[in-house]
């Protein structure tokens, strides 16, 4: 493997690229025009080992309330390995705002590591994908 590259500001992200990087995580098929379009309404903080994507961390923010982490992935081969914490560390960097997200709580530890605290509760009301 190859020195991990970071982007911030990742305006140039490949939708198709995400969408076979994300279905690594999330079986069920995408669209990519729609991925497209999202991808280009957050803030983007990708890693890369040569062209493979290996990391990704996306951010919605309205630019003066809030941010929020609409996720962050790391391919399994490449965790423990310093990448969610450099991409938790440039997404703050980046974001005009403080940051918020909903954590699964098996990885509530990782984020207490990085200085992030327990805040409001997270709610969540599902709608079928658009395909």
């Amino acid at each position: 493997m190859s020195e991990i590259r970071y982007k911030t500001n990742d305006n140039a992200l490949d939708a198709m690229i995400f969408v076979n990087f994300a279905r690594q995580f999330w079986p069920e098929e995408c669209n990519v025009e729609y991925v497209k379009e999202a991808i280009a309404k957050t803030i983007n903080t990708t890693a890369w080992d040569g062209k493979k994507l290996v990391g990704c961390v996306r951010v919605l923010t309205d630019g003066y309330f809030f941010g929020f982490v609409t996720e962050i992935l790391v391919l399994p081969n490449y965790q423990n390995r310093g990448i969610g914490k450099k991409l938790m560390e440039l997404a703050f960097e980046t974001s005009p705002t403080s940051l918020f997200f909903g954590a699964r709580p098996h990885a509530e530890g990782f984020y207490e590591k990085l200085g992030y605290e327990k805040s409001i509760q997270s709610y969540s009301k599902k709608k079928p994908r658009r395909q």
